[in-house]
């Protein structure tokens, strides 16, 4: 299906997948091929998140794998907003460049549960790394509760505050070119089973969307890729990418095994 923004495959592996079974992921996938031939259908890109420990093996491996394998995106699950100092156990901008990495993810809704992410410090990896010219997939989604009681989108609104704080004139003046990318997981949905109806997706997707248009204006709404995620797979892929504000998948489960990614292109 044709996107305006295009569309986006993405796998986030967590804390899963060691250097072995990392190759041995490439290994298997290397020996799929998608119906379509040997290219991802047009306009479609795809990313894989991967443990830091694993990244060496992921990067190798992928450059090895035959078309369209070899054009994934291997990126990072974190990345510190300073480019140097005393942050024990963080990941550094530069870290990144230097190991061939273009893309990070930010803000997953497991940072903020367990290791004290916050919509400011999230905010603050994000205009750092852009700055340094990575791109960027930030990730917001209410819990359950929260949807429960109404407020779905006044969660969104608090999430995305730092980042549209400004409009067009803000920290992020400039980067609203396609480099920054939002993903939407409703917390309840990630890892449960629970998927948001392709209805409930969308709806929030356009509520983002709209939510940028007001306050950083339209140009960075038609150009800011949105993202769903939360229990997607195989079986629900079609379903949710053909929603018209849906502009591609963040993955877990199902991007850990390679019958199943390769399966949701």
């Amino acid at each position: 299906m044709s996107k305006p923004r295009g569309l986006r495959i993405a796998g986030n592996w967590k804390m899963n997948q060691g250097v072995a079974e990392t190759r041995a992921f490439f290994e298997s996938l290397s020996k799929i091929q998608l119906p379509s031939g040997k290219s991802f259908a047009p306009g479609v890109t795809s990313s894989l998140y991967v443990p830091a420990l694993s990244l060496s093996a992921a990067k190798d491996a992928c450059a090895k794998a035959p078309a369209p394998w070899n054009g994934i995106a291997i990126g990072v699950q974190n990345a510190h907003w300073e480019k140097s100092g005393a942050y024990t156990g963080e990941i550094s901008g530069p870290m990144l460049l230097e190991a061939g990495v273009k893309t990070v993810l930010i803000g997953h809704s497991e940072r903020r549960q367990f290791f004290g992410e916050t919509s400011e410090t999230a905010f603050k990896r994000t205009v750092s790394l852009l700055q340094q010219g990575f791109e960027v997939m930030l990730c917001v989604g209410e819990t359950r509760a929260q949807r429960e009681a109404g407020q779905t989108e006044s969660c969104l609104r608090e999430q995305l505050a730092p980042v549209t704080f400004g409009g067009s004139t803000g920290p992020l003046m400039g980067f609203w070119n396609g480099r920054l990318l939002i993903a939407y997981e409703p917390v309840w949905a990630i890892g449960t089973g629970l998927t948001a109806t392709p209805s409930q997706a969308n709806d929030a997707h356009a509520f983002i969307r709209k939510l940028l248009k007001d306050q950083v204006g339209p140009d960075a709404a038609a150009k800011t890729p949105i993202l769903y995620g939360g229990s997607v797979t195989p079986k629900n892929v079609a379903e949710l990418m053909a929603q018209p504000e849906i502009d591609g998948a963040l993955v877990g489960g199902a991007s850990l095994k390679p019958d199943s990614f390769s399966q949701l292109f």
